[in-house]
């Protein structure tokens, strides 16, 4: 079981940093328009666009729907782990 947790904690990290690159090229518009750029739009997008739907930016520039996504995805791995680990053991 530890090795599943460990697999799933891996993966979000991964897609924590995915995201917080993500976010952070926004600010780079040359940047965001690259290869890596697009991959990460196509891969990140998908997940932050309901957050982006329920959470307005604040004063119409900041945008705070990503630090909601990225505590949530906290929350789901560990509680995929904690569900994991109750019918496992």
């Amino acid at each position: 079981m530890d090795q599943i947790a460990g697999y799933i904690i891996l993966l979000q990290d991964i897609y924590f940093y995915m995201i917080l690159i993500y976010v952070l090229m926004s600010w780079l518009p040359s940047v965001k328009e690259s290869f890596v750029g697009e991959f990460l739009g196509r891969m990140v997008e998908p997940y932050l666009r309901p957050f982006r739907r329920f959470i307005p930016p604040i004063g119409g520039v900041l945008d705070i729907s990503p630090i909601v996504a990225l505590i949530s995805l906290r929350f789901v791995a560990f509680g995929l782990i904690t569900v994991l680990n109750f019918f496992i053991g």
